[in-house]
């Protein structure tokens, strides 16, 4: 199983840790209905990755979305 760290907006209904049984960043994302152009940032224990990267047992990816502001 892979941990998924949600944040700001992608909390919403859905929390800020889920498990999800996934090959890769676009497996995640098609499971836990979140689209790829809203990610900003895909981390893999804590380093820069790509929604290609295969993943592997304990791994830990967060997922950020674009920040607004002003």
């Amino acid at each position: 199983m892979i941990e998924v760290r949600l944040f700001a907006t992608f909390r919403e209904n859905r929390g800020k840790k889920i498990q999800v049984d996934a090959k890769d960043g676009n497996e995640i994302l098609e499971k836990i209905d979140i689209k790829k152009e809203d990610v900003a940032i895909f981390l893999i224990n804590g380093r820069d990755g790509s929604l290609d990267t295969p993943l592997k047992d304990e791994d830990i990816v967060s997922l950020f979305p674009p920040v607004g502001g002003g």
